[in-house]
């Protein structure tokens, strides 16, 4: 029995990989890459796996994915700050935790990548409405159809999954080759 849900797992996996738009990375790059070239920043954020996922990605332009990496790349993923998260929530709305700290943090020329499975997320579409309003690009990672959010975003790289674990498991992967490339092909 397990045998044939692995099977089916890494065959579902396989079809993902297939079926997107593998030419959507190489735009996101070369947005973000602008975007850095001119001082701005990467904010993310997502909810759930994707936080984890936004977090973790952020991370990689940080750190580096390479060793031989000098300088950070100016990346906050908005989902880590659980002292704003939960007060903002609890006084106000969850509604609008991304879209206060643009509001706060984000200037023209930043990049907004949103994570959303559904593309649905209301915190994460305000977000990328204020963000849009604000001259701040917004690149979306989703699932499903893309929902609200594809129809928001400035590019919108989108896994035609209804299974949140296969639309996961790209995002980490779109997310992984985009942090890579960025991290090869800029120049400071």
């Amino acid at each position: 029995m397990n045998k044939n849900l692995i099977k089916q797992f890494i065959e579902e996996h396989s079809e993902s990989v297939k079926k997107f738009d593998k030419s959507k990375i190489d735009n996101a790059v070369k947005i973000m890459i602008d975007a850095l070239n001119n001082g701005s920043k990467i904010f993310w954020c997502g909810n759930g796996g994707s936080a984890s996922q936004a977090n973790h990605l952020s991370a990689e332009l940080i750190g580096g994915m390479h060793k031989n990496k000098i300088n950070p790349f100016n990346s906050i993923c908005l989902n880590v700050d659980t002292a704003f998260l939960t007060a903002w929530s609890n006084d106000d709305s969850f509604e609008n935790i991304f879209s206060r700290q643009l509001q706060a943090n984000g200037n023209n020329g930043d990049i907004l990548i949103g994570l959303s499975t559904s593309g649905n997320s209301n915190n994460i579409n305000n977000a990328a409405t204020y963000a849009k309003k604000s001259g701040i690009k917004v690149i979306s990672l989703t699932g499903n159809d893309g929902g609200k959010l594809k129809n928001i975003s400035d590019l919108n790289i989108n896994v035609d999954s209804s299974s949140t674990q296969r639309i996961q498991e790209m995002h980490i992967l779109i997310g992984h080759i985009i942090c890579d490339l960025i991290e090869r092909n800029y120049i400071s």
